[in-house]
């Protein structure tokens, strides 16, 4: 009974959204559309993301590509991460995957290179479901255009781009968080809580530990409205009981799965957020790099351009709409937002702000670590513009904006929509067209069949571009990645053991050597130059300059006595390209002639060689 009367109570005390207008109004139009329109809307970027989307993070290749190669082909590479001295990542995260590439062995004409295209194929599914979910939650509980415009946020922007088939626990997090926000905002049929819980717990348990915090908003609603409201604390009590129950057992099951594969109990959230937050000054995130304060705010404006504005915005606008201009009495609309519904506004509007100022706050920062709240910012910025064009629409000669005629208007608003979709796309496109090298040049690797067996096959090297190698699925069996010595003096991944007899079907249990905690270098994970079958390299102008480069890197695509070049693609030249805006949104070539040389791209080369014999 406690259940039904709140449903009944969210019923009759919408969001902020549609307190502020006829709710029915906006509904009528899109009200016959099917949900799985809605779904091809999100399915359609995801996967052009899958096809497109370069390799951001090198974490993305060394810490999951990696493993769920090695898991599906018997080799690849290792970072210290996996050791089980410190045994920092979940192998059931890697596992989930492995098992969902497996579709690929009945399918015909299957490579390697397909089947990474393939898991980034599910993986661009798995996000259009849960933003599906969410938009239908959020439909059902503010209104279908707070549900339109949450969905334009999500699929104009450059940051869902990448994220939404990103293979890293941080887009995992931001699917559960997803179904998560979904669970606590839809009240249809009783509160679900406990559903709500146990997306937020699998989440950060086979995810990212961190992303729970999202949560704690939606927990305290209900810790406040179970104190102050009809609904019992003991109800309360056994929802959170229940949802604690379904976490532990998600748990158990992470910490089987690790056991099996680290053969000793660990509890991997634990060691995440033990190295993360309490490792000390010689440890911990901080060693691998630091940015100022403000570097998530400018990351967030090009990723999502003017809808972060809005998101920043959407608690001063929401306050402002309830105590400042409070809607006037109107047919089928409340005369004004009850105490419940100013309150599930906050509560709606805070897992962003809550999550922007938290990681803010930290000194080593990276864009993976804002996915999980993507989803909470392009919520906040539907409400924050529902509320703006709420206002915008009002005909009421009382305000100022009733003077303004319709057509104006919508000029406004037409050119609003215009700037987000040009500035999305166009920062899309720079991305892509910039970073596609590194995977487009390993195409021309030839054949297994044909390569050098030697050393058990043929050698391709990476040098200073160490951390733009893509993956091993895109390396024929007959070849192995391999390290040469740079100027980089940090700790380079090591490799999985391939050992056969009496270590199990995967000896991932076996202490690699050389590994540490501190980004050390370890010599012993270098070849020698001569031993290299291919190398990959990068040819910038200033790595012509002595000054500027370093000896251990040379310009090997200019030795033509040894090297023979392969196949070359562009990258962007960082160095020379200085201006933030052809670093940051793509600037055609066509346009040299007219465009001023601090606002073109320059660019360099980025070949795959091949050792002359």
């Amino acid at each position: 009974m406690a259940d039904n009367s709140r449903a009944k109570e969210i019923q009759t005390s919408p969001g902020p959204a549609a307190s502020s207008v006829n709710k029915k109004a906006h509904d009528k139009p899109d009200a016959q559309t099917p949900l799985i329109v809605f779904f091809y809307y999100f399915l359609g970027l995801n996967l052009i993301a899958a096809i497109y989307s370069p390799i951001l993070d090198c974490d993305e290749t060394y810490n999951y590509w990696e493993p769920t190669h090695f898991l599906r082909h018997g080799f690849g590479l290792q970072t210290w991460e996996y050791s089980p001295e410190y045994a920092i990542r979940s192998w059931l995260y890697i596992a989930l995957h492995a098992m969902a590439s497996t579709i690929s062995v009945v399918l015909p004409f299957m490579t390697k290179v397909k089947e990474f295209y393939l898991l980034r194929i599910l993986l661009a599914f798995a996000c259009a479901g849960c933003e599906t979910r969410l938009f239908s939650a959020i439909c059902t509980t503010f209104n279908r255009r707070v549900g339109i415009i949450f969905l334009m946020a999500m699929v104009s922007s450059p940051g869902m781009f990448h994220a939404s088939v990103a293979y890293l626990p941080s887009s995992f997090a931001m699917y559960a968080v997803m179904l998560g926000m979904a669970a606590f905002m839809d009240w249809r049929g009783g509160l679900k809580t406990a559903q709500g819980m146990m997306w937020f717990g699998i989440g950060g348990i086979v995810g990212w530990p961190f992303a729970c915090a999202l949560a704690i908003p939606f927990l305290l609603e209900e810790v406040v409205l179970a104190s102050v409201s009809r609904v019992s604390m003991e109800q309360a009590w056994w929802r959170a009981v229940d949802g604690t129950v379904r976490c532990l057992m998600v748990l158990a099951l992470s910490v089987g799965v690790d056991l099996f594969f680290y053969h000793r109990l660990t509890v991997v959230p634990v060691n995440i957020v033990l190295y993360n937050v309490f490792s000390g000054a010689s440890r911990g995130p901080d060693i691998f790099g630091t940015e100022p304060w403000d570097f998530y705010l400018r990351n967030l404006l090009l990723n999502f351009n003017l809808w972060f504005i809005l998101a920043l915005a959407s608690l001063p606008i929401t306050l402002l709409r309830f105590f400042v201009f409070p809607s006037s009495p109107s047919p089928g609309s409340p005369q004004a937002a009850s105490a419940q519904t100013r309150l599930r506004s906050l509560v709606f509007l805070s897992p962003f702000y809550l999550w922007l100022v938290v990681f803010s706050l930290q000194a080593h920062k990276e864009e993976r670590f804002m996915y999980p709240a993507y989803p909470a910012l392009a919520l906040n910025a539907a409400i924050a513009l529902h509320l703006l064009l709420s206002a915008f629409g009002s005909t009421s000669r009382a305000r100022l904006v009733g003077y303004i005629p319709a057509k104006i208007k919508l000029a406004i608003v037409g050119v609003f929509a215009g700037i987000v979709l040009a500035a999305g796309v166009l920062r899309t496109a720079g991305i892509v067209t910039a970073y596609a090298a590194p995977i487009r040049v390993l195409g021309a690797l030839p054949p297994a069949s044909s390569g050098d067996e030697s050393n058990g096959g043929g050698y391709v090297c990476y040098g200073k571009e160490w951390y733009r190698f893509p993956t091993s699925f895109f390396l024929p069996d007959a070849y192995r990645a391999k390290f040469i010595a740079s100027a980089f003096t940090g700790l380079l991944p090591g490799e999985f053991s391939e050992a056969e007899v009496g270590f199990g079907i995967w000896p991932t249990w076996l202490p690699p050597s050389g590994m540490n905690d501190r980004n050390e270098e370890d010599v012993g994970k270098y070849v020698d130059l001569a031993h290299c079958d291919f190398l990959v390299d990068s040819l910038f102008p200033n790595h012509l300059d002595p000054e500027s480069s370093s000896p251990l890197e040379p310009p090997y695509t200019l030795d033509a006595k040894t090297w023979e070049t392969v196949s070359c693609g562009r990258l962007l030249d960082g160095a020379r390209t200085t201006s933030v805006v052809p670093r940051s949104i793509w600037v055609p070539d066509a346009a040299a002639g007219w465009v001023p040389e601090r606002y073109r791209r320059h660019w360099g080369e980025f070949c795959l060689l091949r050792r002359r014999r």
